[in-house]
């Protein structure tokens, strides 16, 4: 069993209500993170997605931070090829200087997903081709190294160690292996590709300033309930997201799950439906304790970030609330 859990948090909006209120959500589920005695609380960057609020994660950190007290703070991820580095640099050298010891920095390398998006923010394609550069100018950034820009400094960064991670896809864990960063593996159904990347990871693993061993971060869906068709239902409504959006183009906020198990689906929406539904860890606290533990068997992880979403919120807390209790937290 990964006794370190933490919770990546999206700020999904639910049909009927509003992106401020997401909002209000995440920093109110940070609170019971803490409480409950989650290691990490992590919020999300997205662009013109109408079922996500979280657009903006060093300003919606910020909020976390000030609304808890001990909790580490951070991002899953700001996603490094829409900003200039030293921009987020400064971002979260003030982070750290409001909220010492508290702050982490995760870092994405993907771009806004559609050209609109990408044209909006000033970005293309390159710019992700370009993350293990940006990286090292970023951490650079840190270290008062930019033999490049010798009389610029970035204040109050300058002279902080942030623990940074990098978010895999693809060539990101070789590339948080050559920085001596910390990974973080996302999708945890896709077994034999993560078990690939985090081999690949922790032979290629250089240390660093920034990390002097490889520490792997397991990321996935955990629902937990009294019975198991109560954790599969805590599933669907995200499920159904993802199919509307593959097969739409957009994202929709939250349905209940009974509207869900109503629609009649195309049959494109329920094979998409299905798939995403498919290989998630949920049940009653028993069957998913088995699950985890041999999710730590299989990868060795360090840690789990918890990214579950659901429409009924209450059963979402009761969700992370039982995860916490058979985790000893």
């Amino acid at each position: 069993m990964i006794r370190k859990l933490s919770i990546l948090d999206r700020s999904r909006i639910r049909r009927g209500s509003d992106g401020p209120a997401a909002l209000r959500d995440t920093v109110a589920l940070a609170r019971r993170a803490e409480a409950l005695g989650y290691r990490r609380f992590w919020v999300s960057e997205h662009h013109s997605v109408p079922g996500v609020a979280g657009s903006a994660p060093t300003v919606l950190a910020a909020a976390v931070a000030a609304a808890t007290e001990r909790i580490r703070v951070g991002t899953g991820g700001v996603m490094l090829p829409n900003h200039q580095p030293l921009v987020v640099a400064e971002q979260f050298g003030v982070l750290e200087s409001l909220f010492p010891g508290r702050i982490d920095m995760g870092l994405g390398r993907s771009v806004g997903f559609t050209g609109g998006i990408r044209r909006a923010l000033g970005r293309d394609t390159a710019d992700a081709e370009a993350f293990e550069d940006r990286l090292a100018e970023l951490l650079g950034w840190f270290d008062g190294n930019r033999k490049d820009h010798p009389e610029v400094h970035a204040r109050p960064a300058e002279g902080l160690r942030i623990p940074a991670f990098v978010l895999a896809t693809g060539e990101g864990a070789g590339i948080a292996a050559r920085a001596g960063l910390p990974l973080v593996v996302g999708d945890v159904r896709n077994r034999e590709r993560v078990l690939e990347l985090i081999g690949s990871y922790r032979r290629e693993f250089r240390a660093s300033a920034w990390g002097e061993r490889p520490y792997v971060i397991a990321s996935g869906t955990v629902a937990v309930a009294a019975t198991t068709e109560a954790a599969r239902q805590l599933l669907v409504p995200e499920a159904w997201s993802m199919a509307y959006a593959r097969t739409h183009g957009s994202f929709p906020p939250l349905v209940p799950a009974e509207e869900v198990a109503g629609l009649a689906m195309s049959a494109k929406e329920r094979e998409l439906f299905e798939k995403a539904m498919a290989g998630h860890i949920h049940g009653t606290a028993e069957r998913v304790a088995a699950d985890l533990a041999e999710l730590a068997d299989a990868t060795g992880a360090d840690e789990l970030l918890v990214t579950t979403s659901a429409y009924d919120r209450e059963a979402l807390l009761d969700s992370f609330t039982r995860l916490a209790r058979l985790a000893g937290l």
